[in-house]
């Protein structure tokens, strides 16, 4: 009896030029061993056409990314947030925001964000839009993140001092603009809303402003001071107590020695009274 041949899958083959994760199809048709294969092989560095932008973008996302770490860590809240990060939706593009944020996951390191690997996708893009190329953050990435399935995305527009917000609504598939409120974009996924203070994207929760890294060291700084001036307060005070205790025990030493020469002299006294009468 002859058996048809086996079929044979052939291997996913990363394509060093334009590395994509697999189609979900495929990935769902991989062994184990094969989806690590393929994890291993994509890069976890983004080629740009454009060059790093300097200081003045760099602070303009370490800004909100220090302060949302701090934010979350304080509330005890898993939240994976990363900058520049290469990330793989399946079959698309290789991309890098300015910074994501995933929410209720474990934030552990990680070199990139496979959609399919990790179960779910981003929560929140954010770009940064100082010297690079606008229609890339302005335009593309609107249409782009909305089909994604990106709940929002954030832009701000350093070089015109303007944010923008946009969110998707249930059910859709482009993304609706966020209206601004009292000159603050409220963020559903972060629970914070967004703000511009001079050339500065500032976080508020409520009405306080959520502190960013340089602040809460400023703080740390001038606690630790407080704490540092409290502690040689105290020290000069046990000083000082200490130096008054020995003076007094100087002192009770010194009224003890003449009270021990007053009494020894009394004795003396008393015997010499003591003999006087003895000869009258």
């Amino acid at each position: 009896m002859s058996y048809p041949p086996l079929v044979t899958r052939p291997p996913y083959v990363v394509d060093p030029e334009d590395p994509r994760a697999p189609p979900q199809e495929v990935w769902d048709a991989m062994t184990a061993e094969e989806r690590a294969a393929v994890i291993e092989a994509l890069p976890s560095e983004i080629e740009s056409a454009f060059p790093p932008e300097g200081d003045l973008h760099r602070k303009a996302k370490d800004g909100p990314l220090g302060a949302l770490g701090a934010y979350f860590r304080r509330l005890g809240r898993r939240v994976y947030l990363s900058s520049n990060l290469p990330v793989y939706y399946p079959g698309e593009r290789i991309f890098a925001p300015d910074l994501i944020a995933v929410l209720d996951v474990d934030p552990h390191e990680r070199n990139h964000w496979v959609t399919s690997h990790e179960g779910r996708g981003l929560d929140l893009a954010l770009e940064v839009l100082y010297r690079g190329d606008d229609r890339k953050d302005l335009q593309r990435n609107v249409e782009r993140f909305a089909r994604l399935g990106i709940p929002e995305y954030f832009i701000y527009d350093r070089k015109r001092g303007k944010v923008h917000g946009y969110a998707l609504e249930p059910g859709d598939s482009t993304y609706t603009r966020i209206v601004p409120q009292q000159g603050r974009w409220p963020s559903r996924v972060l629970g914070l809303d967004l703000a511009l203070e001079g050339d500065r994207l500032r976080l508020y929760a409520g009405t306080a402003a959520v502190p960013d890294l340089e602040e809460l060291a400023e703080r740390g700084e001038a606690l630790l001071a407080g704490a540092i001036s409290r502690v040689e307060e105290s020290e000069r005070r046990a000083e000082h107590e200490a130096q008054r205790a020995e003076q007094e025990a100087q002192r009770a030493e010194q009224e003890a020695r003449r009270a021990d020469r007053a009494e020894r002299e009394l004795t003396a006294l008393r015997a010499e009274l003591e003999a006087l009468r003895a000869q009258q």
